[in-house]
């Protein structure tokens, strides 16, 4: 994956990150996705955070 469209996700109450892309010319709001959290052993929503 080419290091400039990657994008952080992070969820805030576990800490947890997975890594993403994102088209930055069509998408220009914060991406929030509902993955997998290890943790609490469910699907939680992940936010983008800055690098």
């Amino acid at each position: 994956m080419s290091q400039d469209n990657l994008i952080i996700l992070k969820n805030k109450s576990t800490g947890e990150i997975y890594h993403s892309r994102k088209n930055k010319r069509k998408v220009d709001r914060k991406i929030e996705l509902k993955k997998y959290s290890k943790k609490l052993r469910k699907h939680v929503v992940f936010k983008e955070v800055k690098k």
